[in-house]
């Protein structure tokens, strides 16, 4: 078999395509949870703990060029290298609100997979030196 042709068993093989589907479809749940932890969730919480911004919560780890906005993206446009633990923080609760809905996803989709118990099975028929056995005791009875 050539190289090209185990390639092209490989490829469509339907584990493989099942992954591909997987990949894309996680892309782009990925950006849904995005937008829900950046455009609503964060908000929120910044308005509780007092109009925090994370996005530009940041430690500049270098000089600051005079004049320089005092904002994540311009510190960085002017080249000095920032711990931008806000950022962190946003991709950490992206994560978290990711993992939880792919929890109870995996969760709902175990529940729905189990089998209903089975019904009681019949006892299994005695073994047949059993019944011999039972058959010379009842003779012997009479």
């Amino acid at each position: 078999m050539t190289m090209m042709q185990e390639f092209r068993e490989f490829a469509i093989k339907g584990n493989v395509i099942d992954l591909a589907v997987g990949v894309i479809i996680g892309g782009a749940f990925g950006k849904i949870v995005d937008s829900v932890v950046s455009d609503l969730i964060l908000p929120v919480v910044g308005l509780v703990f007092g109009k925090l911004d994370f996005s530009n919560m940041f430690v500049a780890l270098g000089e600051v060029p005079a004049g320089t906005a005092q904002t994540l993206d311009a510190i960085k446009k002017a080249g000095v290298p920032v711990f931008a633990y806000g950022n962190f923080i946003t991709v950490a609760v992206n994560f978290l609100i990711l993992a939880f809905i792919i929890f109870m996803m995996v969760k709902q989709i175990n529940r729905l997979k189990r089998e209903a118990p089975a019904a009681p099975e019949a006892p299994a028929a005695p073994a047949e030196d059993i019944v011999l056995l039972r058959e010379i005791r009842d003779s012997l009875k009479r």
